[in-house]
């Protein structure tokens, strides 16, 4: 059991299919959960300034 079999979640996210193991609807839910949640935690925080470049003296 590894990464050449079929039937383990970890096969099916070498050959990239779907199924029993590795359902679809169920990772796009639990995206979907993290997302949410990490979007709510974040609290907004403006962009920071750039710096202004040095000018080279001569």
């Amino acid at each position: 059991m590894g990464r050449g079999d079929k039937k383990t979640a970890k096969g099916k996210r070498t050959i990239g299919s779907f199924g029993k193991a590795r359902n679809r609807q169920t990772i796009k839910a639990k995206l979907k959960r993290t997302a949410s949640k990490k979007s709510a935690d974040a609290p907004a925080t403006p962009a920071k300034a750039k710096k202004a470049a040095r000018k080279k003296a001569e």
